[in-house]
């Protein structure tokens, strides 16, 4: 099963947060905890990623699948917050695991494909020495020597094992699904429940063109948008991205 931390033990629906592509649960601490006031918030590292399992199947139906296994483990049904990639799983799990969801945000992702590629990272932390690296501070120059873009450098080796001198990224299996991530599988199903779409106001990832697709799947979708923020609208406005979630999952109705 997906390894993850829990944060919190409150009377409130529990909320699962899936983390977008070369992120981990780590990342959305800071968020998780303040969430947890109210919920206990579990934050999972997804399958290639974190401390979770490698496997050579990185498909939307398999990270789905792993969701639903925490989602049944820890007595579900819960709220579940997906970013990105994450995003994506969460929606392949309103569609084939309906019955584990109450509630579900969808960060700054639509579910289509997108023809920008992620291989460009893959490309720059295989690149990087790791033999010399003693701090992630070294790392970073490495990466931005590669041309990464500083904003994402630390976000990256957040994923770096420095003692290890290891990625806690299955970089291998991630190259390979490259294509099935950045696309989205073909659905004849519409999922009824509660969903908003919370996109990065400077964010182009969600288009207006994108949302009768969004419509047609999830019929009762609403959209919002986050100011001053791009694709990782929690990092860049995280107190908007807290709010809007916070307000969505307390509402009596929706």
């Amino acid at each position: 099963m997906l390894a993850y931390t829990t944060h919190g033990s409150g009377p409130g629906t529990p909320l699962l947060i899936a983390h977008g592509l070369y992120g981990s649960g780590r990342n959305w601490g800071v968020i998780a905890k303040r969430l947890s006031d109210t919920r206990p918030v579990i934050a999972v590292d997804m399958r290639n990623h974190g401390s979770s399992f490698w496997s050579d199947d990185n498909s939307y139906a398999a990270l789905a699948g792993d969701l639903a296994q925490v989602i049944d483990t820890m007595g579900g049904p819960m709220d579940v917050v997906g970013h990105s990639m994450g995003g994506k799983a969460a929606m392949m799990l309103a569609h084939t695991r309906p019955d584990t969801l109450r509630r579900l945000v969808i960060g700054d992702i639509a579910p289509v494909g997108y023809t920008h590629t992620q291989m460009q990272y893959i490309t720059a932390m295989r690149a990087v020495d790791l033999s010399v690296v003693t701090r992630r501070s070294e790392a970073n120059a490495q990466l931005a020597a590669l041309g990464v873009d500083s904003s994402l450098t630390s976000f990256l080796t957040q994923s770096l094992d420095v003692s290890e001198k290891r990625w806690r990224l299955n970089l291998d299996a991630l190259a390979d699904n490259m294509a099935a991530i950045i696309d989205f599988p073909v659905l004849s199903s519409t999922y009824p429940g509660p969903t908003v779409f919370l996109s990065g106001g400077t964010s182009d990832y969600v288009k207006r063109s994108d949302r009768s697709t969004i419509q047609t799947l999830f019929p009762n979708a609403r959209f919002a948008k986050i100011p001053g923020a791009g694709h990782w609208l929690h990092a860049d406005n995280p107190r908007a991205f807290e709010a809007n979630v916070r307000a969505y999952l307390d509402a009596e109705t929706v």
